[in-house]
C-alpha cells in the first residue's frame, strides 16, 4: 500500500509540476531574517495581506535589532492588516530579543533551534528549512492539509500529523517543492469551499475525499 501511494504521488507532484511550473514562495523579502518575520506574520493570513504590511514594515526595520527597540503599541499598528496583530507582535519582539541574545541576530538554520523561537511552529520552521536555507523541509498550512486529504493521500484533519504522514510517502528530495505545488494547487483549484474539479489536472486520479 505504502508502495502504491509513493507512485501515486510522485505522479500528482509531476502533473502539478507542470501545471505550475514557477510554484514557490510568493512572500517578498530581503533577507532571511525578513522571511521569518513574513512567514510569522503569515499565520492565519494571506501572502498578499503580509506583502503589503511588510512593503512598509521592511522600509525602516531590516533586523533582529530594529524589532527588539521598536515600541510594542508601534508594531501593532504597523501589522495591523494581517489579523492577530497583537500576538504577532509580541511574539516577533521577542524572537527578536532572542537571536541578540543568542545567536548573534542571526537567524538559526536548525529545525529545533527555530522551534525555540516565539510565534515558531512546525510550518513555520519548515518553510524557514526550505526557502530560507535550501534544506529539506514541508510545511502544512490550510491549503496542504485540504488537498492532500481530498486527494487521499492522508486521512488526517491535524496538520502535524499531516506532516509526519507526507513525509512518509513523498521523498525528501520532492519535499520542497511539494509544499508549494500543494499550495498553489489549493489556492488555484482545489479551494475550500467551490473546487473547481473540471479544471483540475488531477480529476481523473482524484478520490475528492472531502473532509
Amino acid at each position: 500500500m505504502d508502495r502504491d501511494k509513493k507512485k501515486r504521488v510522485l505522479k500528482i507532484l509531476d502533473r502539478l509540476r507542470g501545471e505550475y511550473p514557477d510554484a514557490g514562495t510568493m512572500l517578498k523579502y530581503s533577507s532571511t531574517f525578513e522571511l521569518l518575520i513574513a512567514v510569522v506574520l503569515s499565520a492565519q493570513s494571506t501572502d498578499v495581506q503580509v506583502n503589503q504590511v511588510t512593503a512598509e514594515l521592511f522600509k525602516k526595520h531590516h533586523t533582529p535589532e530594529d524589532f527588539a527597540r521598536i515600541d510594542l503599541g508601534v508594531l501593532e499598528e504597523m501589522i495591523h492588516g494581517v489579523g492577530l496583530n497583537k500576538g504577532k507582535a509580541r511574539n516577533i519582539k521577542r524572537l527578536s530579543g532572542l537571536l541578540l541574545e543568542k545567536y548573534q541576530s542571526e537567524v538559526p538554520s536548525d529545525f529545533a533551534a527555530l522551534m525555540e523561537l516565539p510565534g515558531v511552529g512546525r510550518k513555520t520552521a519548515n518553510v524557514m528549512m526550505s526557502v530560507g536555507f535550501g534544506q529539506p523541509g514541508l510545511g502544512v498550512d490550510t491549503h496542504v492539509r485540504r488537498v492532500s486529504n481530498r486527494l487521499g493521500l492522508v486521512k488526517e484533519a491535524n496538520p502535524d500529523k499531516t506532516e509526519k504522514a507526507l513525509k512518509e510517502i513523498i521523498p525528501i528530495e520532492y519535499w520542497n517543492k511539494a509544499h508549494h505545488l500543494l499550495i498553489f494547487h489549493g489556492r488555484k483549484i482545489c479551494k475550500a469551499r467551490q473546487p473547481d474539479c473540471i479544471h483540475c489536472v488531477l480529476e481523473n486520479i482524484c478520490p475528492k475525499v472531502m473532509r
